[in-house]
């Protein structure tokens, strides 16, 4: 991988951030969503989603944490090489973890990111966790949405059933349709209007119609899973997290966290903050005052822990 990579930042601002682009180290552009002043006092928070999920997924979070009365801070929202509006891989088997890593250390060196509260969704909390065995001292503290070190095969062959297949819908209205479809069992209690917003969040204007936001070739990442086995356990890259604060997230609903391994992760890192989320599966979506509020309280309270050890040293 080489040193560094280059930022372009673009001029376009408007209310859900700044776009920036970085080059990663084998040339492809990778897009990171910047919100809050460039001087914001307040430790740093870095958003990654989930395997076929982009940056405006944390859209609600990161203006709400970039704005905040008491500590403004800046929040850098990533879209993974073949999402959003970073570049499509022609090779998908880039679209791999070990490459995804590259491309998150690339963004952090490029952009000058100091040691920042990661905010991980499912493929995100696994990355975070890679993160914090290769390079530790780039994560302050993490919160963890719905992904922990073992992986529930059930969710996963869900997930299967639908990344890179979803149909092409002609209208949001109708893509909202055909989420209420493939995800009413895991998100029961959503209003019309949330559903309007995560199809929004799912799908893009093409040349016929609406498309997905990412390239469906990320639905080679998932082929070569044997799922009558079981996934091996990421507890080693969990353990990396031991000496951080962390928050873990749970959809009540979900098929891929388990009870059980929170319960096990709990045993592992006492400390651990856990808040199950209603009504909702894999992954929650990072949206509501309620929610909002108990990942902000949990970074200010990071902030806080992070100040004073620094005074004591």
């Amino acid at each position: 991988m080489a040193e560094s990579s280059i930022a372009i930042a673009t001029d376009t601002r408007h209310d859900s951030g700044e776009s920036t682009y970085v080059i990663a180290s084998d040339g492809l552009k990778l897009h990171v969503r910047i919100y809050g002043p460039r001087l914001a006092p307040g430790t740093p928070v870095v958003c990654l989603p989930g395997l076929a999920r982009t940056a405006a997924d944390f859209d609600d979070l990161a203006r709400a944490l970039a704005a905040s009365a008491e500590t403004p801070r800046r929040v850098y929202a990533l879209d993974y090489r073949g999402r959003g509006l970073s570049e499509y891989d022609k090779n998908p088997q880039n679209y791999s973890l070990a490459t995804e890593l590259g491309d998150v250390l690339s963004v952090l060196t490029a952009l000058g990111i100091p040691p920042a509260v990661f905010v991980g969704t499912s493929r995100g909390g696994i990355l975070t966790m890679l993160l914090a065995s290769a390079r530790p001292v780039a994560i302050a503290a993490a919160v963890l949405n719905d992904i922990g070190p073992v992986i529930e095969s059930s969710g996963l062959v869900r997930i299967k059933s639908y990344v890179g297949k979803l149909p092409r819908p002609r209208s949001f209205e109708e893509g909202a349709d055909i989420l209420r479809r493939l995800f009413g069992q895991q998100f029961t209690r959503l209003s019309d209007d949330e559903w309007l917003a995560f199809a929004r969040r799912t799908f893009k204007t093409g040349k016929r119609g609406l498309d997905a936001t990412y390239d469906t070739q990320l639905a080679k990442t998932l082929t070569g899973i044997d799922f009558n086995r079981p996934i091996p356990p990421l507890w080693t890259e969990f353990d990396a997290l031991g000496r951080l604060p962390l928050m873990v997230l749970r959809g009540a609903n979900s098929d891929l966290l388990s009870e059980e391994t929170v319960t096990a992760m709990r045993t592992r890192h006492p400390a651990m903050e856990v808040m199950t989320v209603p009504d909702q599966g894999h992954a929650p979506i990072l949206a509501g005052d309620e929610l909002i509020g108990r990942i902000a309280k949990f970074i200010a309270a990071c902030e806080m822990r992070i100040s004073q050890r620094a005074g004591a040293a």
